[in-house]
């Protein structure tokens, strides 16, 4: 597929690294982007950004081939590997910049959001509410190189088998029939 065609999603679960790591692995998956988004400062720095005094949220911008990995896929999966029910916290990261968060590129995906939401909260998924806010998609800023590809370069690192390494795991036993 030409790359005119993929379409965008955009997720933040956490910090970016972990969210990266997931979706990097998806079959259909072209190209995913770790940025900022959601907040109201133009091309943000990490250090700004991680003081949560933007109002940006760390996310990622996946490109993908919707004839390969439907928007639905997507949200189930982000749904699966992070904690919905958490507000402004995924487990020792905390402020409004890890908050979970969907943001729409069209009313198609906003609809398949909240209709993934319901299901989840109808089929009693998670135990607590859903907090994942649904908003419409505004300018994404990328965030500096250190931060692309930090997983697959950085394993190694106690940060990268603590916390990400068990989101990658659930993604491969929950999704295998998705994975590249």
């Amino acid at each position: 597929m030409s790359k005119e065609k993929l379409e965008k999603a955009t997720f933040a679960g956490g910090c970016f690294w972990c969210t990266e790591a997931v979706f990097q692995r998806v079959k259909g998956v072209e190209k995913v982007i770790s940025g900022f988004t959601g907040g109201n400062i133009k091309n943000p720095p990490y250090r700004e950004v991680i003081t949560g005094r933007t109002g940006h949220a760390e996310a990622i911008e996946i490109h993908f081939d919707s004839e390969r990995i439907s928007y639905e896929d997507l949200l189930k999966i982000f749904f699966t590997t992070h904690d919905p029910t958490t507000l402004n916290r995924q487990q020792n990261d905390l402020g409004t910049q890890y908050r979970s968060a969907i943001f729409y590129h069209s009313e198609e995906q906003k609809r398949l959001a909240e209709k993934v939401v319901n299901q989840l909260k109808e089929e009693e998924v998670f135990s607590n509410p859903i907090v994942t806010e649904i908003t419409e998609a505004g300018p994404f800023y990328e965030a500096e190189q250190e931060h692309r590809d930090y997983y697959n370069q950085h394993r190694s690192q106690p940060y990268c088998q603590i916390i990400i390494d068990p989101k990658v795991q659930k993604l491969k036993q929950s999704f295998a029939d998705k994975l590249k």
